[in-house]
């Protein structure tokens, strides 16, 4: 079991909730085990107004199965690497697109082996497409919570 800090309540205050963690299995190391003391990322989460779509959403477009789910919360992977956390926030509102002011923070960038294929696979899933677009070799599209996404060409990740 692991501790995974979610929100909860009108104030957004956050609290622990003991959840069971899917170890991923080709790493030997105990889950409770870090290398010479570092930390290790093990997952990124996005805040939304409800998890249920979310997490439709990106289990599909990822081919995810879902660790670990509740109410408000959710946590997908595939044991390969950091997980995705989905967590419910009283009061969201999604980042603007596009956003001189920063409060984006953050994007996902996803490796795409055919990114034209993929970026309809994502419309159909609920995604939409984020305009403008500021380049050529990749895609921007926003999840059903308004997420910036960018789908990009594989071959350029090594």
């Amino acid at each position: 079991m692991r501790s995974v800090r979610r929100p909860n309540g009108p104030s957004g205050a956050y609290w622990w909730r003991e959840v069971e963690w899917i170890a991923n299995p080709r790493d030997s190391r105990p889950a409770t085990e870090q290398t010479d003391g570092m930390t290790a990322l093990k997952m990124i989460t996005l805040d939304c107004a409800e998890v249920p779509p979310l997490t439709k959403f990106w289990s599909a477009l990822l081919g995810w199965q879902v660790l670990a789910e509740g109410e408000g919360y959710a946590m997908l992977g595939d044991g390969s690497g950091p997980a995705l956390g989905l967590g419910a926030v009283p009061g969201y509102q999604p980042p603007g697109w596009p956003n001189e002011n920063g409060s984006k923070q953050f994007h996902l960038d996803l490796a795409s082996e055919d990114i034209a294929a993929d970026e309809q696979r994502a419309l159909a899933l609920g995604a939409t497409l984020a305009d403008p677009q500021p380049g050529d070799t990749w895609r921007v599209l926003l999840d059903p919570a308004g997420h910036p996404f960018c789908l990009t060409d594989a071959a350029n990740w090594g």
